[in-house]
């Protein structure tokens, strides 16, 4: 366990070093800059030439990000052209925001899903099962800005409510937060759940197809028992590939989100910094994102070993 951490972790390494090369490039692949955003369109040449030296923007690309490179290795991401404010302390206090809403989207949409799609599986082809399957189908077709809206525009005209347009932290008030994260959560959550419903399903189905769990079946061994020693164990290790999968586009589907509730995460971070060119802070929350990810992955692949001792890590 302990050579193949290492070997992950090395290669984790280099893949944030490409990764930062694909976010640096990407940055600047998109149209316009700082100078232009400041300046418009009918700038001062010399302003304009005085702005580029001073945020570097004058220097070869190369040069730009072996300069960013070698800051970030010493945790220094630099300052916000558009704020004034360190890139560090922007992107940890969005990134709480952000992780918040993620892991508690995950927990509900695992505690709705799961159970919704063994049920399905168990009792496939029935009605009961017709009916989750309707619920997966509408779930999965809906874009989740639109179940955000129904949510608040439905919830708004039945008890006359609306969240908080001030975030507050958990650690100020675990009641204000909750009223301001319930809907965000739930509209991440009902789309995962649709789609965490639709897997289980499929491979409680298949798991139940197997020639072991048939023959357990007909020997007389009770639906219970069949599902918990043996299906189960079967689909754990494909759920955990899926769970991480879920996670990474929660994290994907919470720009949409908390732009449109008004949440000071990292993807509305990033959004506002893609609007203005600040280089800096996109630059550190893409690649804080990056790092998430493999993070998760990596995640994953140990718990493999931990749920099934049998699974070889190489």
């Amino acid at each position: 366990m302990g050579a193949y951490l290492a070997k992950r972790l090395a290669a984790s390494i280099v893949t944030a070093v490409l990764a930062s090369v694909v976010v640096f490039l990407l940055v600047r692949s998109v149209p316009g800059d700082v100078v232009g955003q400041m300046l418009g369109q009918t700038s001062d040449p010399v302003a304009a030439k005085a702005l580029r030296e001073f945020f570097g923007l004058d220097q070869p690309v190369w040069q730009q990000y072996l300069g960013w490179l070698a800051r970030v290795v010493t945790a220094d991401f630099g300052t916000s052209w558009t704020r004034g404010q360190p890139v560090l302390g922007m992107v940890w206090s969005a990134l709480g925001v952000t992780l918040q809403l993620a892991f508690v989207t995950l927990v509900v949409a695992t505690s709705i899903g799961v159970p919704l799609g063994v049920v399905a599986g168990i009792y496939e082809g029935r009605w009961l099962d017709r009916l989750i399957q309707t619920f997966n189908l509408l779930g999965l077709a809906a874009p989740v800005f639109w179940i955000g809206l129904m949510l608040l525009v439905g919830v708004s005209a039945a008890f006359d409510w609306s969240p908080p347009l001030m975030y507050v932290s958990p650690a100020e008030s675990l009641a204000e937060n909750l009223s301001i994260m319930a809907l965000p959560i739930l509209s991440l959550a009902l789309l995962q759940a649709a789609a965490y419903s639709q897997f289980v399903r499929q491979s409680v189905v298949s798991a139940f197809g197997q020639d072991y769990v048939r023959t357990a079946i007909a020997k007389g061994v009770p639906t219970r028992i069949v599902f918990f020693k043996h299906v189960l164990r079967n689909i754990a290790i494909p759920l955990i590939t899926f769970m991480g999968l879920i996670l990474i586009q929660i994290l994907g589907g919470a720009v949409i989100i908390e732009s449109l509730f008004a949440l000071p995460g990292l993807g509305r971070l990033l959004l506002s910094s893609i609007e203005t060119r600040d280089y800096p802070v996109l630059q550190a929350g893409l690649l804080v994102v990056v790092v998430i990810a493999m993070l998760v992955n990596l995640a994953v692949d140990l718990l493999y070993r931990i749920i099934d001792p049998r699974v070889r890590l190489s």
